[in-house]
């Protein structure tokens, strides 16, 4: 069952040309004929790139690698289910979240992440939504079939706001993405405020470490400084220690980088393992129980359901709120990180109760109440 909070309704950042029907006094006070009602989208993309319908596209498909933060945000919309015909299937994944959505999921086309343009050009398209990356190796194919593709990054909470309004252009439904952005904003404007009087030397030192053991070798990495696990912890009131550079990607470090670190808290993300039985083996190893945070008992996993909270899906303004209430307990005593996960799907996906119960709550991970 789908349901939608209430949301303020407030004009979206849009481009929209309108051609309206309007009445005009006719010579000698005669009858009016009525103008015809056309209506021509137009929105800019994440390249700078405009493309425009003659009315909303109706045939979505979502396509290319990183997909599952673009379907995230695609199924805050209402008409999402309908109007998505075409997804790609995620590699991160541990459950059908948009089963929950999406009553025809099962019956829609799920593209491979490595599709050619022709292949996606077989689901008769109105618009493909691609991550920014994806020009080069798919995209261009698609522009030259003539397919009108809009290009999105959703990589940071700036990018949030200016995506989302595309997105609420496309669907028709502008009021919906201001909405949704104003309850990212409400969220991040209450951590500004709480954390407005401390001074920087206040916060803590703390180290956003991910936990990779793809190919039966172990790595430890760090985000770079652009990206949103960095972003998101300056936010929430904390010091990362390893914003030295920024290298485009994650970045391997070693235990000796780890230990002349030393932060007061480190937050461990893991992909593909669970991240309880990474936080507890290192725990467990005498080097890492040298750290003054794991000694003191500041380690914690990055929590996450279907997908973990650190990264730039939807889910991203729950992980802020998390590293808040984590970095900061005694500012956020009265933050229930427990309600805010139900609010947000609640608010952003019209979840009910039950739904939550059954088929969000069994899936956390992490220290969710650190």
């Amino acid at each position: 069952m789908r349901r939608y909070g209430p949301m303020l309704l407030v004009p979206g950042l849009i481009l929209l040309s309108l051609v309206i029907g309007c009445s005009r006094a006719a010579p000698g006070g005669g009858p009016v004929d009525e103008v015809p009602v056309s209506s021509t989208v137009t929105i800019v993309d994440a390249l700078g790139r405009s493309v425009s319908w003659d009315s909303p596209p109706q045939r979505i498909v979502i396509a290319g690698k990183s997909n599952f933060f673009l379907n995230d945000a695609v199924y805050v919309f209402p008409s999402a289910p309908e109007r998505v015909v075409a997804l790609t299937k995620a590699r991160q994944t541990t459950a059908p979240f948009l089963a929950l959505l999406d009553p025809d999921y099962t019956g829609k086309l799920i593209l491979s992440p490595e599709s050619t343009a022709e292949e996606i050009a077989t689901t008769q398209p109105d618009v493909v939504l691609l991550k920014r990356f994806m020009r080069e190796s798919v995209g261009e194919a698609l522009e030259t079939l003539g397919i009108p593709v809009v290009y999105l990054d959703l990589e940071t909470p700036g990018q949030y706001k200016r995506d989302l309004a595309v997105l609420g252009q496309i669907f028709d439904d502008p009021d919906r993405a201001q909405a949704v952005w104003e309850f990212y904003e409400s969220r991040m404007s209450r951590i500004q405020e709480t954390l407005a009087d401390l001074a920087a030397s206040e916060n803590p030192t703390v180290l956003v470490v991910q936990f990779n053991a793809k190919g039966g070798e172990v790595a430890f990495e760090v985000p770079p400084e652009s990206w949103i696990q960095t972003q998101m912890l300056t936010l929430a009131g904390g010091r990362p220690v390893w914003t030295e550079g920024d290298q485009g990607g994650w970045t391997v470090v070693n235990l000796e980088q780890i230990a002349a670190w030393n932060p007061d808290v480190i937050l461990v993300i893991s992909y593909f393992e669970p991240v309880d039985t990474v936080v507890s083996t290192l725990k467990s190893d005498a080097t890492w129980q040298g750290l003054t945070a794991v000694a003191e008992g500041r380690i914690f996993g990055f929590p996450g359901d279907y997908y973990s909270w650190d990264q730039p899906d939807t889910r991203w303004i729950l992980g802020l709120i998390w590293m808040a209430r984590t970095l900061h307990p005694d500012r956020f005593a009265d933050l229930d990180v427990g309600d805010e996960i139900n609010d947000f799907y609640t608010r952003l996906y019209g979840l009910d109760a039950q739904t939550i119960d059954h088929g969000i709550l069994p899936l956390l991970q992490g220290d969710v109440t650190p």
